[in-house]
Formats: structure tokens, sequence, C-alpha cells
């Protein structure tokens, strides 16, 4: 694989539509992306974990009012600067060679991006993982939130 990613018009075919070679294996690697991931956004959370404890020792005990929101958070930013970045992936994601795209080819936004882990996140936790199994009836292999927000993810060649 190359770092190569997609201009719109290389992998969208047929009234907006990635051809099938651009989405073969996607669900097997969104699932290990997501593992990956998981781990990374661990290691991020302790790192903030320990600002946070320097935080609440400066502040006289206040900064520690931020641990209930710190892995949300720590997670949100991860995957709104990864998958709203220029590499339209997260590090997961990256190392399974997949990136998210609008339906048109476009790349995300950090705003969209945010907007998509939340609808994940909700999503997971509302419904449970069997929300998974959505992608094994929808065209292209995708997700609940991957219809409302427009996204494809698409293996990158």
């Amino acid at each position: 694989m190359s770092n190569r990613t997609y201009d719109a018009a290389d992998y969208i075919y047929d009234e907006g539509r990635p051809g099938p070679r651009a989405v073969s294996g996607i669900r097997t690697r969104r699932i290990f992306a997501f593992l990956i991931d998981a781990v990374i956004i661990a290691m991020l959370t302790v790192a903030a974990a320990i600002v946070v404890a320097f935080l609440g020792l400066v502040t006289l005990g206040l900064g520690w009012l931020l641990y209930p929101i710190l892995w949300p958070a720590v997670a949100l930013v991860y995957c709104a600067f990864s998958l709203g970045g220029p590499h339209s992936a997260t590090v997961g994601m990256r190392t399974q060679g997949i990136e998210a795209r609008f339906m048109d080819g476009s790349r995300l936004n950090p705003g969209v991006a945010a907007v998509h882990a939340v609808l994940f996140y909700f999503s997971i936790s509302i419904l449970t993982p069997l929300v998974l199994l959505v992608s094994l009836f929808t065209e292209n292999k995708r997700l609940l939130h991957d219809i409302v927000l427009g996204i494809v993810f698409v293996n990158r060649y």
C-alpha cells in the first residue's frame, strides 16, 4: 500500500457510489482500526489524567472536576482532528489502509468528524455493539452514523 489518497474521481462511479474494490474488506479493517484507536485513546487519556492531577494540585482540587469528562473529551478531540485532518483517517485507520470520505469524494472536516464520533459512541452505548450488524445489510458496508452523515470508508491503494 502506498500513502496515496484518493481524488474524488478515483473511486466514485455511477451516481456517487464507490466501486466494489474501494470497499472490499472495509468492515474487518474498521474493527481492527477501532481496537488500535481504543488503545491510543487510552494512552492519551492516561497522559491527560496525569496533567489533570497536577492541575488539580495547582488549583486546590478544582482541576480534578475534569476527570469525569476526560475520556470523552480525549476521544472526541482525537477523532475530530485525525478523522477530520489531512489524511481523513485516525491512526488506526491509517494502519489498516482505510480513509473516510463524503459520498461525493470530498474529505471530512473536524466538525463533521466530531459529530461522527459522537454518533458512533452514542449508537454503541445505546444500541450495544449489535449496531455493527447494520453493515451486513447496507450498501458499501456503512453503519447508521455513516448513512446519516453521508460518509463512506474506502481503501487507500
